[in-house]
């Protein structure tokens, strides 16, 4: 009863995280001033233009895993994310992961199907963070979250 209780509390302070927006823009300072290597290769920041403005904007994001030079991260808000939207539109990306800054990027967008599979597969390599990450995105979500991924290739 106390880790079902706990794993709730986990998820519901993950939830509250995902949903303040200063919170989540902290890290893209320490990107920008060049210590994004304190989060090591987990965390990504992603570069993109506004699809309206066509100003520069950033957020950071989990990256799902890394092959050869693709980064694959996950927009646990699906096709809501701004920058997920940004991408849509105009398909303009740079990385910065790890000691590595703007890297330019292709970025593509994985379908539904394509992205339940890796997400299968993610939740098979590493269920305790999957089962945070599903049950966090569905408190944020207020439901079922749609998690879309997107491959990178630098």
């Amino acid at each position: 009863m106390y880790h079902a209780s706990m794993t709730s509390r986990v998820d519901s302070w993950i939830a509250r995280a995902l949903g303040n927006a200063r919170l989540m823009r902290v890290p893209i300072g320490l990107y920008r001033v060049g210590l994004g290597f304190v989060f090591g290769r987990r965390l990504v920041m992603i570069e993109h233009l506004g699809r309206s403005s066509g100003q520069r904007r950033f957020v950071v994001v989990e990256c799902v895993e890394r092959f050869g030079d693709v980064v694959r991260v996950a927009s646990g808000f699906g096709r809501r994310a701004q920058w997920y939207r940004n991408l849509a539109a105009n398909e303009v990306a740079y990385l910065s992961i790890g000691f590595r800054r703007r890297i330019p990027a292709t970025p593509r967008l994985l379908t539904q199907a394509e992205s339940d599979l890796h997400l299968q597969e993610y939740a098979e390599r590493h269920p305790v963070a999957w089962r945070h990450l599903e049950n966090a995105m569905r408190l944020a979500a207020g439901g079922d979250p749609e998690i879309l991924l997107v491959d990178f290739t630098c």
